[in-house]
């Protein structure tokens, strides 16, 4: 960037902050809150709608009805973070009043965002930071969502829709050609197969682009030697994310790209195949940096064209369990008693700990990637381990700290053969690390 001196990029995982983090006197936590503060530049993904619960809750969500009084954009500033991006699966929790009253309270308190927008164009833009650094721009998109959740365009007749910026992708399940048949014969019997192809007749659907794909109810499917299942990023949104990214590099010193994405490979710490893929075009199409969140737990990273990408840094602040009040909605999904406090309910949800979140030590330790850069030129990348508490009260847990010790030193070795499968390799010292650059 501008700076000749050089500067430093702090990126951390999903921030669902429902009240004040990194406020507790010791140590570990104090130390944290240094860190971000000290960088030159510090980012987070905000999974969380700060919009004082206005709007209408959604009977389709993210998992939880996951809003905020709007103060906690403010603990987030006081933290140290500059920018987040916002295009999350809990983007329209409380529909687009919500996500509308979201965006109003973010641009009143002045916090830089992106992936979210009155419209598909505004959600796809990039939103620019002017520091003495330089001018770093920012991108954000989310491929979980719920349909209609996504911006819609507008044009010479109508407004758009306001929504998130929408990263689809196509999905196929290959199965052997018995398994085809069988499928086939299940489609035929049950009227499935006659239902679609009046849908076509009556001209509210399309057949596949490719013959060799056979349609059942809602997904694909084609034949193979072996059963899998293959993904791919959606043309047309990643073209379009790449043309506001052009639109960024031609803008601005610095571009980073993140994305929001649940969707896993063979486990829940394996990205989905379309995810790769589209980091390693938005790379060859100009980002500096791609960061990616969602699964709430840590998956590798990966230098590509000596670029990082890290596909998903966890939790940062994870508080979603002490979200101050919940729809009748929520009681229903989760078949709890209406009358219960949001507290009963989460207990109810997890067995008081025995599934869920709450029981995996995975979704309660991270890391703090610190980039150092000269230029857009990465010289230094550190990994700082995290711990949110696990096994501590629902009041404590979730609030993040340095991982000191002997749990730092686990961490990062956990994070280590995460990335080795990237070529990715780690120096460990301790609870510190650094990425082999080459």
């Amino acid at each position: 960037m501008a700076n000749e001196q050089g500067f430093s990029l702090l990126l951390s995982g999903d921030s669902m902050i429902t009240r004040g983090a990194l406020r507790t006197a010791d140590e570990p936590t104090q130390a944290l809150r240094e860190l971000v503060k000290n960088a030159d530049l510090a980012y987070t993904n905000l999974e969380v709608l700060p919009n004082d619960f206005r709007g209408y809750p959604g009977a389709d969500t993210g998992g939880t009805h996951l809003a905020a009084r709007s103060g906690v954009v403010d603990e987030l500033i006081d933290i140290g973070f500059d920018m987040v991006s916002a295009a999350t699966n809990h983007a329209l929790d409380y529909h687009i009043e919500g996500l509308l009253a979201t965006m109003e309270v973010l641009e009143q308190k002045g916090l830089a965002y992106a992936g979210l927008g009155r419209n598909l164009d505004e959600a796809r833009m990039p939103v620019y930071l002017d520091h003495s650094a330089g001018v770093l721009a920012l991108l954000s998109c989310c491929a979980t969502f719920s349909s209609g959740q996504q911006a819609g365009d507008q044009n010479t007749q109508m407004q758009g829709r306001p929504g998130l910026n929408p990263l689809r992708y196509d999905r196929v399940y290959e199965i052997t050609e018995e398994e085809m048949a069988v499928l086939r014969r299940i489609a035929e019997e049950t009227g499935i197969d006659a239902t679609r192809r009046e849908s076509l007749q009556l001209g509210f659907g399309f057949p596949p682009d490719d013959p060799e794909i056979f349609p059942f109810l809602g997904n694909n499917f084609r034949v193979a030697e072996t059963a899998g299942v293959q993904t791919t990023p959606r043309t047309i949104d990643s073209d379009a994310i790449a043309k506001w990214l052009h639109e960024a590099r031609a803008r601005a010193d610095f571009v980073l790209m993140s994305f929001h994405a649940h969707e896993a490979g063979d486990n829940v710490e394996d990205p989905a195949g379309f995810i790769p893929a589209f980091a390693h075009r938005m790379i060859d199409e100009g980002a500096d940096l791609v960061v990616g969140t969602g699964p709430h737990l840590l998956r590798g990273m990966e230098m590509y064209q000596g670029k990082p990408i890290f596909y998903s840094l966890g939790n940062f602040i994870a508080l979603n369990h002490l979200v101050h009040k919940l729809p009748a909605d929520a009681y229903n999904r989760f078949r709890v008693e209406q009358g219960k406090t949001p507290g009963e309910l989460f207990a109810a949800r997890e067995q008081n700990g025995k599934i869920g979140f709450s029981a995996d030590p995975r979704y309660w330790e991270s890391v703090v990637p610190l980039c150092h850069y000269d230029g857009t030129t990465l010289q230094r990348l550190e990994l700082i381990p995290i711990a949110l508490g696990y096994g501590e009260p629902a009041f404590r847990r979730g609030l993040p700290h340095l991982a000191q010790g002997e749990h730092g030193n686990a961490i990062l070795h956990r994070f280590a053969p995460l990335s080795e499968p990237y070529g990715t390799r780690l120096r460990i010292d301790g609870d510190r690390a650094e990425v082999e650059l080459g």
